[in-house]
């Protein structure tokens, strides 16, 4: 009988999924890792075998009949494009997500550990980071904000209807790796914007606009803070998960060599708006309306209950994805492809 838990992980090549299946692949609990996705990688971590499956398109029956056996199931999947067909990312991020918490319960898995995001909360207190108490109903305008905040609500039903299972919510900063800042930057940014212009000699100011304030996190100390919610039968519920400092236009400044200058909110708002509404950019003003109002976010209950603590600050986790933008970085799956593979 092989020892060591046996673990699912869907969206399993994404920039979060890469770091938690090497962060299980290399922990002597764990037996063996499933990793889930639309396509195989040319990616082999140890002790790991591929599934490919797609949330949207395929049944409850394939989804239960990969769970089964399982230890736990960590569910990463999820889609930002195309942000000008919400019902699009609807289909696959909440309409796929409620497929795999169906199937999670048919196969009698023990665990489900789900990517919710800082992104589910209410806009917060410019003065003070927020605990998980804090009310989880996002920005409505925004669908990454909507779909994350409506699995929230579907999962305090979930728990109640299946007590039996182990739910544990991980409501994360934004994570950044070097590898993973090719795929970012298509996402966010387009891929219009080359890599190697993020460079301070080309980026001479930075905006200081009300409400950039944000924490960002090495994906690398998310992805442990997944492991440890895996392999620990005591824990349940919603974490906060996030790296200090607090990022704002001055931090920015200094990362860049830069000088603050100050912009109108509305200006930057019809300059997204506008590149938005042309395709240009697939980052839309919703997202930027949601951006300018997250809170910042208490970590701690996730270092008393889980004894997590990150590794890198949110400076150095930012100062990767400069680095991966500028060189290219890259790791072999498709959604990370880059000019340079890490």
């Amino acid at each position: 009988m092989e020892a060591g838990k046996r673990i699912v992980v869907t969206g399993a090549t994404g920039n979060v999924g890469t770091s938690v299946v090497a962060a299980l692949a290399n922990d002597p609990e764990v037996g063996s890792v499933v990793g889930v996705a639309r396509r195989r990688p040319d990616w082999d971590p140890p002790r790991t075998t591929w599934v490919t499956a797609d949330v949207e398109k395929d049944g409850d029956r394939a989804f239960t009949a990969h769970f089964e056996g399982a230890d736990a199931v960590v569910h990463l999947a999820w889609a930002f494009q195309p942000t000008h067909d919400p019902v699009a990312t609807w289909r696959t991020n909440v309409l796929g997500s409620l497929k795999v918490f169906r199937a999670v319960a048919a196969a009698g898995v023990p665990a489900l550990v789900h990517a919710s995001s800082v992104g589910a909360y209410s806009p917060g207190p410019p003065d003070h980071p927020v605990d998980e108490s804090w009310p989880t109903h996002g920005w409505p305008e925004a669908a990454y904000c909507r779909e994350k905040a409506y699995l929230e609500r579907v999962l305090d039903a979930y728990e109640l209807q299946n007590p039996q299972i182990r739910v544990v919510r991980l409501r994360t900063s934004f994570l950044f790796k070097e590898a993973s800042a090719s795929a970012q930057r298509r996402i966010f940014a387009g891929r219009f914007l080359p890599g190697p212009l993020v460079d301070p000699r080309f980026i001479p100011v930075v905006p200081d606009i009300d409400g950039l304030l944000f924490q960002a996190t090495h994906t690398d100390d998310a992805a442990d803070a997944y492991r440890i919610a895996v392999l620990r039968d005591d824990v349940r519920g919603a974490f906060n998960v996030a790296a200090d400092p607090p990022i704002g236009p001055g931090e920015l400044a200094g990362l860049l060599d830069a000088r603050v200058v100050r912009v109108p909110r509305g200006a930057v708002r019809t300059a997204v708006a506008a590149g938005w509404g042309l395709r240009l950019v697939p980052s839309s003003p919703h997202l930027l309306d949601a951006f300018l109002r997250l809170p910042l976010l208490d970590c701690g209950r996730a270092h008393a209950e889980l004894d997590w603590r990150p590794r890198r600050t949110g400076l150095e986790a930012l100062r990767e994805l400069l680095d991966g933008l500028r060189s290219g970085s890259g790791l072999p799956t498709p959604p990370l492809a880059g000019r340079r593979v890490a």
